[in-house]
C-alpha cells in the first residue's frame, strides 16, 4: 500500500485569527478559503509540501452532532483539550522565538523530553495545542 496523510483537521473559533497564526506566524501557505464569517473552511500547509494540509474548520457543524455533543466540543475547546497537532522543525529554538514574539500562548518552552525528543508547545487562537518537535 502507498498511503499518505493528506489533510488533518483543526477547529477554529475565529477564522481570521487562525489564518493569521498559521499563515503569518507559522508561514504556511493558504491553499483554499471557502465560506464566510465563522462558517469558513481554510486549508493551509507548509511551503514546498503541497500534499500536506491542515483544514481549519468551524467545529460541531455536522448535522449529525447532537446539542449535547456541541456543548461538549465547545467546553473542550475552551479548555484547550479538543484539537492538537504535532509539527517538526530542524531549528526549534529559532521557531520558538518567532512564535513567542507573536504573543501566542506558550504552553512549554523548548524541553528535552524523557522519551528522547526535544520539543515545545503553544496554543493557537482556538486553543488547539501546537507541539513542535526538533528534527535531529
Amino acid at each position: 500500500m502507498d498511503i499518505t496523510i493528506h489533510t488533518s483537521f483543526l477547529p477554529h473559533t475565529d477564522p481570521e485569527e487562525s489564518l493569521a497564526f498559521y499563515r503569518d506566524v507559522l508561514g504556511f501557505e493558504v491553499r483554499n478559503d471557502v465560506g464566510t464569517g465563522t462558517m469558513r473552511w481554510i486549508t493551509v500547509g507548509p511551503a514546498g509540501q503541497p500534499g500536506t494540509n491542515i483544514l481549519l474548520a468551524p467545529p460541531a457543524v455536522d448535522p449529525g452532532i447532537t446539542d449535547d455533543e456541541r456543548r461538549t466540543i465547545a467546553e473542550m475547546m475552551a479548555k484547550g483539550t479538543y484539537g492538537w497537532i504535532l509539527l517538526a522543525t530542524p531549528d526549534l529554538d529559532g521557531t520558538f522565538e518567532k512564535i513567542q514574539a507573536s504573543d501566542a500562548e506558550v504552553v512549554q518552552e523548548p524541553t528535552e523530553q524523557p522519551y528522547g525528543m526535544r520539543d515545545c508547545a503553544f496554543r493557537d487562537p482556538a486553543g488547539n495545542l501546537v507541539r513542535i518537535q526538533e528534527l535531529r
